[in-house]
Formats: C-alpha cells, sequence, structure tokens
C-alpha cells in the first residue's frame, strides 16, 4: 500500500487508523496516541520524498519515529517534579473500549520501556537487535526489558483470573 501512494495527503489518509491504533498501543490511551501521530507525521511531511525513496518502507519509519518519539516524551516527563497534592477535582475523559481487558490493563500498568519493547516486538514483529537500534538501547536492555515486561503480565493477569474466578464460585 505504502508504495502505491506517492502524495503524502494520500498515504495520512490511508495509513491513519493504523497508525492511530498502534500509538494507542505503545501510549495506552487513544489521546496520547493522536498527540503522537500527529507529531510524527508533522515531522516526516516535510521530508515525505526521502522517508518514501531512501528508507523502502515508510509505515515502518513512521512506525519507529513514533516508538523513539514516545520513548522520549516519557523520558522528558519522568523528570518532572511530582506535587504532594492532588487536584480536588477529576477531569472528564471518556471511557476506553479497552479500559476494562485484563490484558489492556496489565499490559497499560507496564513502564513505557517495557511496553514499547513489548509493542514493538510483538505487535510490530521487529527482532531484538531492531528493537535496540529503534529505542536507542542495547539487545541486552531490550532482553532484560522484555523479560520483566512477560513475567509482569503473567502475574497480573493471574491475578485477574483469580478475581474472576473468584466471582463465579461467590
Amino acid at each position: 500500500m505504502p508504495g502505491e501512494l506517492t502524495d503524502f495527503g494520500d498515504f495520512v489518509r490511508a495509513s491513519l487508523p493504523s497508525l492511530l491504533r498502534y500509538g494507542h498501543a505503545l501510549t495506552g490511551n487513544p489521546h496520547d496516541a493522536a498527540d503522537l501521530v500527529q507529531t510524527v507525521l508533522e515531522k516526516i511531511g516535510s521530508r515525505w520524498s526521502y522517508v518514501q525513496h531512501k528508507t523502502g518502507d515508510p509505515m515502518a519509519y513512521i512506525r519507529r519515529s513514533m516508538a523513539n518519539a514516545h520513548v522520549s516524551r516519557w523520558r522528558r516527563t519522568k523528570r518532572e517534579s511530582l506535587v504532594a497534592d492532588l487536584p480536588d477535582t477529576r477531569p472528564y475523559s471518556p471511557a476506553d473500549p479497552f479500559e476494562h481487558e485484563p490484558l489492556w490493563q496489565a499490559l497499560r500498568a507496564l513502564p513505557p520501556r517495557q511496553r514499547a519493547v513489548m509493542v514493538l516486538r510483538y505487535y510490530e514483529g521487529l527482532s531484538e537487535a531492531e528493537i535496540a537500534d529503534s529505542l536507542g538501547i542495547s539487545q541486552g536492555t531490550v532482553k532484560s526489558q522484555a523479560s520483566k515486561a512477560i513475567t509482569s503480565l503473567r502475574t497480573k493477569l493471574a491475578l485477574f483470573e483469580a478475581k474472576g474466578e473468584g466471582r463465579e464460585a461467590g
């Protein structure tokens, strides 16, 4: 599909739903996903002819750019100071359709780097070397983050399953 679309606007129209789903998997919510997609597409738009002709696969390039942008945003925000007092009111946010899915809840609870490694490995199907290159970390870090994430997901899913069985019995 991307090879056939020479116009950036056509490419975006055809690819936007897929990019938003990927962004949602990376960020954990649709609002941050839309922001991430918009940020990356703004940067790619001015270099579209280069991306299309030199990278070989514009969609893969854009997804890697999204993963890198997500990790960069996470690194910037992790340096922010936390406040002791929480605001009195909670802002309105529409319900996430995956909010009550156990796997989604467990994935969303992972630290951002572990979530990025899992999404790139199992959603994108990238190798450990490709993930390491995309995220700017070593292959050993990719392996350890994936191992920790899988262990955490198994533990959380076992807890969800135990809670579900407890409700049926009670």
